[in-house]
């Protein structure tokens, strides 16, 4: 059976959507389901009992520990993490899993579809070995080996990105990652304060996994460019929203016959 871990901070409308989606598609392919959550001040706890769902509130939240917290408590040998605005589509997704698991004893980790990059790799048979980063692991939405992270658990010391990470070491220890034809939707509006925490992240996890530097002059060429498109865009959708009044205006003087 499957061990399903949900990531969730006060997400509980989002939360009841994927736990009603499971409950009343997918429950004879998984064994649990867990929601580890980030002091959620809404009605997260209620929704998952509602749904016979484990709650484990987590406090001190960080990507890798809220994935190795997750996976301690799970009792089977597939996880499969979804954050709470994710939800499985397909509706072989945890068979296609399981599948993928049988015929290959090395397999460590899959990575599910949600985007046309996905997709697109997964057609194109880009293995993970070729880009960790586009074809590795992902939370949410991946499936990894209980017993391999047992072995090889999460970095808790990294800023972001610890999917990432665990994928590159894991295929350096000689084992496979590999995408798997389950399909899920992945959506979510993240506030400017939201996308900010995030950029703080990124910037880190991209200088510590990707070696991606970031000097004076990039800053501030990506601060102009920033400002100069801003400016751009504004004129741009105000030169559309005077258009927009002026062809209503024609409408209102001229407008065609109804039909019956």
């Amino acid at each position: 059976m499957i061990s399903v871990v949900i990531r969730n901070k006060n997400q509980d409308k989002a939360l009841t959507f994927l736990l009603k989606n499971l409950n009343e598609r997918y429950l004879d392919d998984i064994g649990e389901i867990i929601v580890i959550d980030n002091l959620s001040t809404d009605k997260s706890e209620a929704v998952s009992k509602a749904y016979n769902a484990r709650f484990i509130s987590i406090k001190n939240f960080s990507y890798g520990g809220s994935a190795n917290f997750a996976a301690k408590h799970t009792k089977f040998p597939i996880v499969v993490m979804f954050s709470a605005h994710s939800y499985p589509v397909s509706h072989d997704f945890f068979k296609l899993i399981k599948q993928k698991f049988d015929a290959n004893s090395n397999l460590a980790g899959l990575r599910c579809l949600h985007n046309p990059n996905d997709y697109q790799n997964y057609i194109n048979k880009v293995s993970a070995k070729v880009d960790p980063n586009k074809s590795g692991l992902i939370f949410s939405g991946s499936a990894f080996s209980r017993s391999v992270w047992e072995q090889h658990p999460f970095r808790e010391d990294v800023a972001t990105f610890e999917d990432k990470e665990w994928t590159k070491r894991i295929l350096k220890a000689g084992y496979d990652i590999d995408f798997v034809a389950s399909i899920f939707c992945y959506q979510i509006a993240r506030t400017k304060k939201q996308v900010y925490f995030r950029f703080k992240n990124d910037l880190v996890g991209n200088y510590q996994l990707w070696h991606q530097d970031v000097s004076f002059l990039s800053a501030s060429k990506g601060f102009l460019m920033s400002v100069f498109r801003l400016i751009k865009n504004f004129f741009v959708d105000f030169w559309y929203v005077i258009k927009r009044y002026v062809h209503q205006i024609k409408f209102i003087l001229n407008k065609p016959e109804k039909f019956n």
